[in-house]
Formats: structure tokens, sequence, C-alpha cells
């Protein structure tokens, strides 16, 4: 009997390949660098539009105007292009007038009387409509379009009304039997500056509204509750639990109102024209002047350098508090 051979398979395994050099060896990095370095080439190529439109609209004509300030500039030297630098001599001239300081006095008289009006009334209308009634809605949106409105159709609309002969608030006054109330709003140096803060009031007071709303909104109605049943009255609660947990959205609006309001020349100069007598003349309308009335350039970019020290100081400000608290915290 044949015995079959047997033949044994010789089977060849294949050692793992262990890759040992390359550009990832040793920690090297891919192409295009790591992930994290991609992606933040990835944000800055996504943001450099918008980082291009701000340095378009806003750092250069600031830097365009610090290098006119340092500049002894007429009218005539735009055309030629003969600038004089005159270090200073500008910021010099702008301090030592008169005009100035009245201005700067109008102007923290007007952002002032602003500021308490508009939060006040913004915070009572806040307390209103943070309640639910009917039509609540409705008269929330009615209220913002006094700040929907262009400032300078706003102004408009007030000079109609404070008008001496035929404004509206004369009429009212009239027809209500107090015609010895009725006077020339704003031909009166006495009553200009009050009719113009009555107007920038009435524009801002949406505003403050708004943000504070959003504020009282946030607050946790548990804690009202409680402070219910360990029997504190709308009052005490008002007192103790609603401003102090409002602080932090009191003085972002209140930041917000000073840098805008300290700016505002588009209603007073609807309004006034910074008369009579210069009794509303703010810093912005003494720029406007110094710049295209009398045409002296260069101080007048010297007096808009200093308007903007006010609320850059007051942001700075603020943002150090910020700071201060978050560490705190």
């Amino acid at each position: 009997m044949t015995t079959p051979t047997t033949h044994s398979a010789h089977v060849k395994v294949r050692e793992p390949v262990v890759f040992t050099g390359g550009p990832a060896a040793g920690g090297g990095r891919r192409r295009g660098g790591s992930l994290a370095t991609r992606r933040t080439r990835a944000g800055y190529g996504m943001s450099a539009p918008a980082l291009l439109f701000l340095g378009a609209t806003m750092l250069f004509p600031l830097l365009y105007n610090l290098w006119t300030s340092v500049h002894q500039v007429e009218i005539g030297d735009l055309v030629t292009g003969d600038w004089a630098f005159n270090g200073a001599d500008n910021y010099d001239a702008v301090v030592s007038e008169g005009a100035f300081w009245h201005a700067a006095r109008i102007s923290l008289l007007f952002t002032a009387g602003s500021l308490v009006f508009q939060f006040t009334i913004g915070f009572a209308l806040a307390l209103l409509f943070v309640r639910q009634f009917p039509l609540a809605g409705l008269f929330r949106g009615l209220m913002l379009v006094a700040w929907l409105l262009p400032p300078i159709v706003s102004g408009t609309l007030f000079r109609w009304m404070l008008d001496a002969d035929s404004g509206a608030y004369n009429e009212l006054l009239h027809t209500v039997g107090l015609d010895a109330l009725a006077h020339n709003w704003l031909t009166d140096p006495d009553t200009a500056l009050p009719g113009v803060i009555a107007a920038n009031v009435w524009v801002g007071v949406p505003f403050n509204m708004l943000l504070l709303l959003v504020g009282l909104q946030s607050i946790d109605p548990t804690l009202y509750e409680a402070a219910a049943i360990d029997g504190a009255g709308p009052w005490q609660r008002l007192r103790h639990v609603t401003l102090p947990l409002m602080r932090p959205v009191a003085a972002a609006v209140l930041l917000l109102g000073l840098v805008y309001t300290f700016k505002v020349f588009d209603l007073v100069f609807v309004l006034t024209g910074g008369g009579p007598v210069d009794s509303t003349t703010v810093l912005p309308l003494y720029v406007y002047q110094s710049a295209f009335l009398l045409f002296q350039l260069g101080r007048g970019a010297a007096a808009g350098t200093l308007l903007l020290l006010v609320p850059l100081v007051v942001a700075v400000l603020y943002v150090r508090r910020l700071r201060k608290e978050g560490a705190a915290a």
C-alpha cells in the first residue's frame, strides 16, 4: 500500500511595517501646520473683510484726524497740500479759548440732563412692560418708534412742536387755558437747552427701556417669590432684589448713553444750530463751527480729538471695573 506523501506548506508571514521617516516622524507637522494653526488662519481669513472695513471707516479717519490736528491747515492748504507741522499749537489754541470751555460746559449739562431723564423714564417703563397686561406688546413696539426715527426727523418734529407761533405745545397750553405758560422755547437762551434735552430724552428713552427690560426679564422669578414669603413688600423687593441685580445692566446702559449723548450733533443742529447766543453749542457743534465755518481745519481736528477723550476715559474705567469684578468673582 502506498502511503501518500505529505508536503509541508511554508507560509511567509510579513512583519508589520513601521514608518520611521517622513514629515510626521519625530513629532513633525503636516503640510499647512497643525489643526489649531489652520483654524487660526481660517479665522483671520474670514474676518479680514470686516477688519478691512473697520480700518477704512474708523481707524483711517481717526489717524487722519490726529495727523491733521498737529498741522496748520487752512481751506486753501487742502488744494496745495502745503501743511505746516505745528506740534501741539492747535491744542493750545483750543484749550485757551473760552468758547471751547463754554461748549464743554453745555455738553456736560446736556449729557447729564439727558442721562438722568432717559434712564429714569426708561427704567420706569421697563418695570411696567415686564408685567403681563393686554396689548403690552403693541405699546412696547410703539415706544420704539422714537428710537427708530432718524435724529433729523426727530429734531424737525420737536422744532415744529416747540415753535412759538404755531407749535403744538403752545397750542395745547392755549387750549387748556394756560396762555401765560406759552413761550418761545427754542429762541429763549433760558429754555433752549431744556428744549433740546427734552427732544433727546424722547429719542433715548426707548433704547434705555429696551435694554433694562431685557435685564429685568433675566432675573429669576423665584427670588421675588422667596422675598414675598419673607414678608417683603413691592418697594422692598425693588430695593433689595431688583436694584442690586440690575446694577451691571444699569452701568452698561449709562455708559452707552454717555458715549452716544456726548457726541450728539444732528439733533441739536436741526433744533437750534447752537443758538440762541451759543446757549446750546455743544462740543460737536463747536468742532463743526471751527472746521467748516471758520475753516480752521487743524484746530477743528484738535477739538475733535479732545472730544473723544471723555467717552474713551469713561469706557476704559468701566472695562477695568468689569475686569476687577470678574477677578473677584
